[in-house]
């Protein structure tokens, strides 16, 4: 343990797609943090080589190397795989995070869109455990970031919300395929997290209403959904397979938001 933080994934090598910011990033920092070699990906090399050399000066237990790569595209998903396992020998833990989220409705999106979400956020998903399966150890772990999309939604979130509905069906099939292999499959589902655009997404006081939506009255931070993603990954979890985890600061447990308001607004 070093500094508070568990060491349960020392001499393991991680897959982390789209962390060259927001959650995947906050997720490879976690793993470095608990012993595991990462590997940044995303398409801004400058972006990745970045979150790199954070973890490298930080002086984590782990190593972290960048290698780009578009999940929407098959070839280069199969490049990634292979240059990880030619750095570090083996992958135990691949966590599916790559995404884009076009702001479109049912009536409105264009074919354009719904191959962009379906080729990065859900075939990606597929052909990266896919074609790295060969190269995972007994023990391996998948974590596929989801959302609580995939459960209530809001309009102009399509297709995402149903592509994020799609994925927690896809960990359960792998869940149960994979299993006799000794590769455990986990799903993630965040609220709302403070990423890059959430504070503009959130602007006229709307930060704080939000906030006040939630239970434990705060957005997430990225460190809340890679506590989780390191469990998920370590053996503390080696029974947790075919799961969707909520990580939304209970946000999905209230019925009425003003009623959540007003309670809060009669204990303070």
């Amino acid at each position: 343990m070093t500094n508070g933080t568990p060491s349960r994934l020392v001499d393991r090598t991680a897959i982390i797609t789209g962390s060259t910011r927001g959650i995947g990033a906050g997720i490879a920092r976690r793993f470095a943090s608990e012993g595991a070699n990462v590997v940044i990906n995303g398409r801004s090399e400058a972006a990745g080589e970045a979150v790199a050399r954070e973890i490298t000066n930080a002086s984590t237990p782990g190593e972290a190397a960048f290698i780009e790569a578009d999940m929407g595209d098959p070839g280069r998903i199969t490049e990634l795989i292979t240059s990880a396992v030619d750095r570090f020998g083996e992958i135990d833990t691949l966590v599916n995070n790559a995404a884009v989220q076009p702001e479109t409705g049912v009536r409105d999106a264009t074919l354009e869109d719904w191959n962009a979400v379906v080729d990065i956020n859900f075939r990606g998903y597929w052909l990266l455990v896919r074609d790295a399966i060969e190269y995972m150890p007994e023990g391996s772990s998948i974590v596929n970031i989801s959302s609580n999309h995939s459960r209530s939604t809001l309009p102009e979130t399509f297709p995402y919300n149903a592509v994020k509905a799609g994925i927690d069906g896809m960990t359960r099939a792998m869940a149960i395929e994979l299993g006799p292999l000794g590769i455990r499959a986990n799903t993630i589902n965040p609220g709302w997290i403070e990423v890059d655009r959430t504070r503009e997404e959130l602007a006229d006081g709307r930060y704080e209403e939000v906030e006040a939506l939630h239970p434990v009255d705060r957005i997430g931070q990225p460190a809340d959904v890679a506590g989780v993603a390191a469990f998920l990954a370590s053996d503390d979890a080696a029974f947790v397979t075919g799961s969707s985890i909520l990580v939304d600061g209970g946000r999905s447990a209230v019925m009425q938001d003003d009623n959540l308001v007003a309670y809060k607004d009669g204990i303070e």
